[in-house]
């Protein structure tokens, strides 16, 4: 749930306006909420965000999402009325399925630490009960941390040999931390690790059976001083790839106690998560000649060619750019990191989280992560084109001029086409997802869209809504979908002190359909006292933090996520 932002170091000034080739016209909403188990009220059990998506390839409706959902906290009043903690011990990753291509949505109940009957006056303390989010962390010394990443691969045989035929893999992995406070009852070393959770059976997961569930294991590389962060999971789902089965991992390791250096990791898995090896993709330096590095992004090709890409910076051309590394071996050696991209900034540096905001100050961070997505072929790989599609956005076309991109490869990698505009006339574009279909005939982008521009003041509507776009590959991407918008306002940190949307949306796509989710506050309510506090903060001048609106209870913060499917 954390995210650092990039050491460079100058302004990029890239004001090349490209062609937009979208529809302008809005188009009805035909979507879904997906984080069905969050309740309207109270602050902070209503919050969800940064979501991610998985779809198996062997079984097209079925769907598992995840996000970070609070809604296992805490009442902010309970015991005093003003604080909104992240209840210790109390997990955050939470998890939903569909079955029907993502038309419905079911959010499981677990047992594990929880505080979510602590809804006040009076403060009480976090035990075992009931849990929306995943279990068998608490019970391995383990806390689930947030940064949602899911992906579906095939299960071993009898033989030994990964099988479609054997059945389905979820992968589900997520930033852990110590449930334990001491050096002696901690599971690892570190402030945060990856782990990775396991399931071969999603319908009794989803029926609420914790035994559906390995064990969460340990990914990443720990020492004492890690926090291991901004991860992403892939599994090789193609039949025809010699590495078909093998599980991945990328992230970022803040290798100071959240701070620089900060390399770009990568952890491979041959026997279905069972244990992982770890491999350095990047330098992890941090300074004004290097920059930092962030958000990766990884897939694999129909011939297992797995690509990498993240986010960083190029002394020479003064600009951000994404680095790809990419390899032929499953993961055992990788290529040199190579500029596949140049991207400019994104929103205005906000005084109060001293980070870029997207919509003002107080306001949602935002950052210039990729997405990608590779037409592999899946699940048998067969006559796979291996279209890679790279999507993000930033303000090359000027301040409060966001845009979605979308650039395509059509040679594994080796070089990309120019960037390419696709979101809505109208729509400051923010956090897009892609997908491509495995057989390369279709596209799938989604995104948060802002309508007002930066603003200095926290007393005017922030509008946001989720924005799908769909159409054939490398051609013209029309609006499929624009969600119902709602104000940006009624979002929240825990701390009050500012917006909270995350860094993520997700979208999968099949030969058929596609799917998408993304961070919606249609039904959150602005709290005009949280918005003095927060703009008390820009003066300089802090005014007590208040009570979020809860008494009597309105839906400040009620932040959720919500889907789009194009099955019919």
């Amino acid at each position: 749930m954390r995210v650092h932002r990039l050491l460079v170091a100058g302004a990029v000034a890239l004001v090349a306006s490209l062609p937009v080739s979208i529809a302008a016209a809005a188009s009805p909403d035909m979507s879904t909420r997906v984080s069905v188990g969050s309740p309207p009220s109270p602050f902070s059990q209503n919050k969800q965000n940064e979501p991610g998506l998985a779809l198996d390839a062997s079984r097209p409706n079925v769907l598992v999402a995840g996000s970070n959902d609070e809604i296992d906290m805490e009442a902010c009043n309970a015991g005093a009325p003003t604080s909104c903690p992240f209840t210790p011990g109390v997990g955050v990753s939470g998890v939903y399925f569909s079955f029907d291509s993502g038309h419905t949505w079911t959010q499981p109940t677990y047992q594990g630490w929880t505080a979510r009957d602590c809804l006040g006056p009076a403060s009480c303390a976090p035990h075992v009960g009931s849990i929306g989010t995943l279990p068998k962390y608490f019970e391995n010394g383990l806390v689930s941390n947030g940064d949602a990443e899911l992906a579906f691969g095939p299960k071993r045989g009898a033989n030994g040999k990964f099988s479609w035929a054997a059945g389905s893999r979820l992968y589900y992995s997520n930033i852990a931390t110590n449930f334990g406070s001491t050096r002696d009852d901690q599971a690892f070393k570190g402030t945060g690790a990856i782990a990775v959770s396991r399931t071969d059976n999603v319908t009794a997961a989803a029926a609420g059976d914790a035994n559906a569930w390995m064990d969460p294991v340990i990914v990443s590389r720990q020492s004492s001083a890690t926090f291991s962060d901004k991860e992403q999971l892939w599994a090789d789902n193609a039949a025809s790839s010699p590495f078909f089965g093998n599980a991945y991992v990328c992230n970022v390791s803040f290798r100071s106690n959240g701070g620089a250096p900060e390399p770009v990791m990568f952890h491979r898995s041959t026997d279905g998560g069972d244990s992982w090896t770890t491999t350095q993709l990047s330098s992890a330096t941090n300074n004004v000649q290097t920059g930092g590095r962030q958000g990766c992004a990884i897939r694999t090709d129909s011939t297992g060619r797995i690509s990498v890409v993240w986010s960083g910076f190029d002394q020479k051309s003064n600009s951000g750019v994404f680095f790809q590394v990419t390899s032929d071996n499953g993961g055992a050696n990788f290529t040199r990191p190579q500029i596949i991209m140049a991207t400019a900034g994104i929103g205005q540096l906000d005084p109060v989280t001293g980070r870029s905001t997207i919509d003002g100050v107080a306001g949602s961070r935002t950052d210039v992560f990729p997405s990608i997505d590779i037409a592999n072929g899946a699940p048998s790989g067969i006559g796979a084109p291996n279209t890679i599609v790279l999507g993000w956005s930033d303000d090359r076309a000027g301040l409060n001029n966001e845009k979605a991109y979308v650039s395509y490869s059509a040679n594994r990698g080796a070089s990309y086409s120019p960037a390419t505009a696709v979101s809505t006339a109208g729509d400051r574009a923010n956090q897009p997802a892609v997908a491509i279909a495995p057989d390369g005939s279709k596209v799938y982008i989604t995104y948060n869209a802002w309508h007002q521009p930066w603003q200095t003041t926290t007393a005017s509507a922030r509008p946001m809504e989720g924005v799908v776009l769909s159409g054939p590959a490398g051609g013209s991407l029309v609006e499929a979908n624009r969600g119902a918008s709602g104000d940006a306002r009624g979002s929240s940190a825990n701390s009050l002190t500012a917006e909270f949307l995350g860094d993520y949306n997700y979208a999968v796509a099949s030969n058929t359909y596609g799917s998408t989710v993304w961070n919606d506050v249609r039904n959150a309510t602005d709290c005009p006292a949280v918005d003095a506090f927060r703009q008390s903060l820009v003066s300089g001048s802090p005014t007590s933090k208040p009570s979020p609106c809860q008494t009597p209870p309105t839906a400040f913060g009620n932040t959720e996520i919500f889907g789009w499917t194009s099955a019919p």
